[in-house]
């Protein structure tokens, strides 16, 4: 399977794109070597210091704003970690039930289980055959229910089909959960993003695919899209040609069509279903208690990011980011900024790797406020708080676990779920089934 390729050169950048100036920097620190992929730092815990405390990758602080990136430790508040099981195959994400149980995905081979508060755990599920794949594996990615699931049943779902190592791209779909039957039935593929085969055989199961789900007060679905790009100096900027979903937040109706208002709706060379665009690779989105849409995102080596999605608005990748390439070169011009582009509320460099997102909306005093970032590389799950759109704390949690987090959900009961990664960005049939999913609930 060859991949698609697409050359662009900034000399043929639109105006506003090329090589912008910088905003003046403090001088850099001593040059230092971070050994190729960031390291797994010792986390700070003194109030006041950041938790990281390692050189960012681009040696100089960049940060556009004080609260960008580095912000001060504070620990909450103590916590119970409750260990509903330690059983599950890569699994990838989680929606809590209405009768306390959890529906999990496992990414590959695809399967849906349900975990009981008690640590029961299913067989998987029945019913994927109905999405009738042109392949011969499925691999599932989000899980989302419905606003009105206890009526309806409804949940849906992203997945991808898998051949020959290679992985097709990112697809959504619905189904009614029969939790009795042990089985998903009414299963519709909703949307098939484009193009339907955009890499080859180097990125490995659920890299760079995106599928993360949020359903909007206006009853709309969003997703994102990776840009499915194998890194490099000069990364395909696929992100920013509208004409495609990679590197996309695509907003969908309930039936899979393209959204009403969505900003691109009508437009020549431009796809209808997308909400916005400039993303790398996608992680986590959660909606916000006050509506607001965020996402978090993979930057190349350092660069990580956390970001207000906005209706129409470009978030710059491949042509600003604050990591570098992964042997230690430029991405690009180097640039961090660029006029029309978005910068992120905030930023991790090193790269800690974020992928599920939550917004904590339980009765805890000293959680308010709270976002949980699960961080893979990073091995920790990360408490950021955010005040007036800015992150005034941060917080290393379960470092002690040394485990790679994978999903972060905000319960109905008040407790914050978190999925471990058995293993790693390489799935295969062989990855042990030792996945976690604990359960959090503060002390006070």
């Amino acid at each position: 399977m060859k991949r698609l390729l697409f050359t662009l050169t900034l000399a043929a950048l639109p105006t506003g794109l090329a090589a912008q100036p910088q905003t003046p920097a403090p001088a850099a620190p001593p040059a230092y070597d971070a050994g190729g992929l960031p390291r797994t730092p010792t986390y700070g815990t003194v109030e006041g210091q950041p938790i990281d405390n390692r050189m960012p990758e681009k040696k100089a602080d960049l940060r556009q704003f004080q609260e960008q990136t580095r912000a001060p430790y504070h620990h909450a508040s103590d916590f119970k970690v409750t260990v509903l099981t330690n059983q599950l195959h890569a699994a990838w994400a989680s929606a809590l039930l209405p009768d306390g149980k959890l529906l999990v995905t496992e990414r590959l081979p695809g399967a849906f289980r349900i975990v009981g508060q008690d640590g029961s755990l299913s067989t998987p599920l029945s019913g994927l055959d109905g999405l009738h794949v042109s392949q011969p594996m499925t691999g599932l990615l989000d899980v989302v229910l419905d606003p009105n699931f206890a009526g309806n049943h409804t949940i849906y779902f992203t997945y991808f089909e898998y051949f020959d190592k290679t992985v097709y791209n990112t697809s959504v779909a619905r189904a009614v959960l029969d939790e009795n039957g042990n089985a998903i039935r009414d299963v519709k593929v909703l949307f098939k993003t484009y193009p339907f085969a955009p890499n080859d055989q180097t990125l490995a199961a659920g890299t760079k695919t995106g599928g993360r789900i949020a359903v909007g007060r206006d009853g709309y679905l969003y997703v994102t899209v990776g840009d499915r790009d194998n890194a490099g100096p000069r990364p395909w900027p696929v992100a920013q040609y509208l004409d495609t979903d990679l590197g996309k937040v695509i907003r969908i109706t309930k039936d899979g069509a393209p959204a009403p208002g969505n900003p691109f709706a009508g437009k020549a060379d431009a796809r209808p279903e997308i909400w916005a665009y400039g993303i790398r690779s996608p992680e986590g989105l959660a909606f916000a208690p006050n509506g607001d849409l965020y996402e978090v995102e993979h930057g190349p080596r350092g660069g990580d990011e956390f970001n207000l999605i906005k209706k129409g608005a470009n978030y710059g990748w491949p042509f600003i980011t604050y990591g570098i390439d992964y042997p230690g070169k430029p991405v690009g011009e180097g640039n961090v900024t660029a006029p029309g582009m978005e910068q992120p509320v905030y930023y991790w460099s090193p790269s800690t790797a974020p992928s599920g997102l939550a917004f904590y909306k339980g009765a805890s005093k000293a959680w308010d406020g709270s976002v949980f970032v699960g961080m893979l590389n990073g091995r920790l799950l990360d408490r950021i708080k955010l005040s007036n759109g800015k992150v005034v704390e941060e917080e290393a949690m379960l470092t002690d676990m040394k485990q790679r987090f994978r999903d972060v959900r905000m319960g109905s009961d008040g407790a914050v779920y978190v999925l471990t990664d058995a293993g790693g960005a390489a799935i295969s049939e062989d990855t042990k089934p030792v996945g976690q999913l604990l359960k959090l609930t503060p002390a006070k």
